[in-house]
Order: structure tokens, then C-alpha cells, then sequence
């Protein structure tokens, strides 16, 4: 039987060229590669500054620190995301704040968020659930009057655009992955870009152990060409050159990519637009917009969902659903006393979840093909 997979990363033989080359050079790891990945993902954004590291976690937490955030200080974020949106705060002590989702959009209810700033609060983390950008003009506004940091979890949303400006200029950083079943993938990997100095200054120290040979930042002068010293309590979060030559390769073909994302979005749309009890992802409403369209989230009404899910699995189309509410994980119930029922749009939400498959790869029979059973598996 054929199996259909909910996503799937893309490797042609340039890319593995690439990955080749770098193999049977001088560097693998803390050279050349990593800086031209870095400018070549900061021209495609039209940012100035873009620090690389070995996963989106590894990114978020960075931004974190950049930002200052520490002990005792909190974040806003949505509960519809995966666990390491959160997570990267509660790395240095501080604790997340959840505010629930606009079920017209997926994303964090932009109309609540006041009402959950405390004098902890410190940053505001919009996630563009699937690919769908966030306004950030409306929490911008927000921010702005509250003295917030804004650190946008866009893991979903490379090439994804708003008011036609690319996703990563507005936020004060953005974070982007490169995980596999990402728009492009460097095996694992991620990357905040900003415009700040002192956050790129301090995102690159923050990924190498807190480390810098940086003349201009040494406390001690003319020591020695090998002298370095640790400022801050820092992690190995380095990337390598090898996954960075396979990101510079894949980074040629993102438009590509995103563009036939949207080509098979828009044939489920069609396919699903008017079916009783299904409802498709919503589009920005904003003009010059574009979707990234990371999954296709479809919610099922009036059908178990989880019968749905294993049906489909049986058929060889294989699903997902994106995701747990964080605030329902042990964890956080444990630490931070959440509770089934204090965010009601995303339990709903997460109750009626299917993603269904979406990448570059897939061919026009595989699309009609999954059409076909899921209406077969309703019935």
C-alpha cells in the first residue's frame, strides 16, 4: 500500500553536492559555511543581522537570553504550539503566560493579550500557527505601549508575508527551523534574525558557551591570539558547515517550495470549502499577504476524530494533529497549576485537529488521492 506521510523533506542532488563539497573541505563545523548561510537567509528576509544554531529550540532560547529575560520574568505566547515555544523561557527560570486563540485565525487572540500583561511580563511570543503571519501591526501597538519585546516563533513561516513585508522584519527577532518537515532543512537547525546590534552580539556568544574572541569585548588586552574569555553562562548551540551548505542549497529553492505549498493548499480549499462539518484554514485577511502554508490544519466536526485519524492510517494516508495544548501537558499542570478549561477556543480546537498531508513533493494524484479517502472515511 502507498503511504502518503503528513510531510516530507526534499533532497535533490545539489543539495547533496553541497553537503559533498563542504565534506571534502577544510572546515565541517565553526567555518565559512555558517556565515554565508547567515547572510544568505538575512538578504532573503532583508534584515540586517541572522545568528544560526543547531535546532529552532536552541534559537528561541537565545532570543530569550538576548533579550535579558531571566528568573521571575514572564512571556505571552499561545497554547496552540509546540512545547519549545514555552519551554525557552522556562530554560532561564522565567514562566509563561498563555493566552488563548482567535479561532479565526489559529493564532493568539490579539484582543486578550492586555489583559494577561503583568509588571513580570517582559516579551510577547506570537507563533505563526501552519504559516499564517500574525498582525503584527496590532501587536506592535501593544508592545510598544507596554515596553515588550516581541520574539516571533515564525518556525512555520519562512517566505510567509504580511502587508507585503516579509515575516522577521517587524518582530524584534523571529525565529525560523529548518527542521525536516520545514520549508527548508538543514537536518536540524534554526535561526533568529533581527535588526539589533547588541541581541546579534549577544546571540552569538550565547550559542558557543558564552564565549568571545571578540577584541572589542575582551576584559584583558593583548593577551595572545588565543585568548578567549566566557562572559555568560552560555550552551554549545553551534551549527555546522555541513548543515549549513545544505541550507544555502535548499534556501535556492524555497520560493519554489512555498509556492507549490500553496498550489496544494488551495486544491484541499476547493475540495473542502463547502463539505458539511470540515473547515478549512483561514487566509490573512491583510492585503499583499501570503500564507506559508507549513500544514494544512483541517478540522472535522461531528466525526470521532481520533476514528478519522486511524482510518485514514489504515488507508496509507498518514496524519498528524498539531497540537497538545501546552498548558494540558503534566508538566506544565504540575508546575504552573494549568487545567483542562482555561483555554477553551484551543481545547476546542485541538479536540476537531487533523493535519493532513501537505509538501513539495507530492504529486497531483497523491493530493486527489488523499481527497478521495478522506471523503471515503467520512462517509
Amino acid at each position: 500500500m502507498k503511504k502518503i506521510p503528513y510531510g516530507k523533506h526534499w533532497i535533490d542532488e545539489e543539495d547533496i553536492n553541497a553537503v559533498i563539497k563542504v565534506l571534502r573541505g577544510d572546515w565541517i563545523t565553526q567555518g565559512p559555511a555558517i556565515d554565508k548561510f547567515e547572510n544568505a537567509i538575512a538578504n532573503y528576509v532583508g534584515i540586517r543581522y541572522a545568528v544560526a544554531f543547531n535546532s529552532g529550540t536552541a534559537a528561541l532560547h537565545g532570543a530569550m537570553f538576548a533579550a535579558g529575560l531571566s528568573k521571575h520574568d514572564a512571556l505571552i505566547t499561545s497554547p496552540i504550539s509546540f512545547v519549545a515555544t514555552s519551554n525557552s523561557l522556562i530554560y532561564l527560570g522565567g514562566k509563561p503566560i498563555f493566552v488563548d486563540i482567535d479561532i479565526d485565525t489559529y493564532c493568539i487572540d490579539l484582543g486578550v493579550i492586555e489583559s494577561a500583561i503583568t509588571e513580570e511580563t517582559k516579551t510577547i511570543v506570537p507563533v505563526d500557527y501552519a504559516g499564517y503571519p500574525v498582525d503584527l501591526k496590532q501587536l506592535r501597538e501593544i508592545a510598544d505601549d507596554n515596553n515588550l519585546i516581541i520574539i516571533e516563533d515564525a518556525a512555520h513561516a519562512i517566505g510567509a508575508k504580511r502587508y507585503g513585508k516579509m515575516v522577521g522584519l517587524e518582530a524584534d527577532m523571529t525565529m525560523f527551523s529548518f527542521h525536516p518537515v520545514k520549508h527548508i532543512t538543514t537536518g536540524e537547525g534554526g535561526i533568529i534574525v533581527t535588526n539589533n546590534l547588541d541581541y546579534y552580539e549577544k546571540l552569538k556568544i550565547f550559542r558557543s558557551h558564552g564565549i568571545t574572541k571578540d577584541p572589542k569585548r575582551l576584559t584583558i588586552e593583548n593577551e595572545g591570539s588565543w585568548y578567549y574569555e566566557m562572559q555568560y553562562l552560555g550552551y554549545n548551540y553551534r551549527i555546522t558547515d555541513i548543515q549549513s551548505a545544505l541550507g544555502l542549497s535548499q534556501l535556492k529553492k524555497l520560493d519554489t517550495f512555498i509556492t507549490r505549498r500553496g498550489e496544494i493548499a488551495k486544491k484541499y480549499d476547493q475540495a473542502f470549502r463547502d463539505i458539511p462539518n470540515l473547515k478549512i484554514p483561514p487566509h490573512p485577511p491583510y492585503p499583499n499577504s501570503l500564507h506559508a502554508y507549513h500544514i494544512y490544519p483541517l478540522l472535522i466536526y461531528k466525526h470521532d476524530r481520533k476514528m478519522v485519524f486511524n482510518k485514514l492510517k489504515q488507508e496509507g494516508i498518514i496524519c498528524q494533529v498539531h497540537y497538545i495544548p501546552i498548558h494540558l501537558h503534566p508538566f506544565y499542570k504540575n508546575k504552573f497549576g494549568l487545567k483542562q478549561g482555561d483555554f477553551p477556543f484551543a481545547e476546542d480546537f485541538y479536540n476537531h485537529e487533523i493535519t493532513i498531508p501537505l509538501y513539495p513533493l507530492m504529486t497531483d494524484d497523491e493530493i486527489e488521492l488523499v481527497i478521495e479517502k478522506i471523503f471515503a472515511v467520512l462517509k
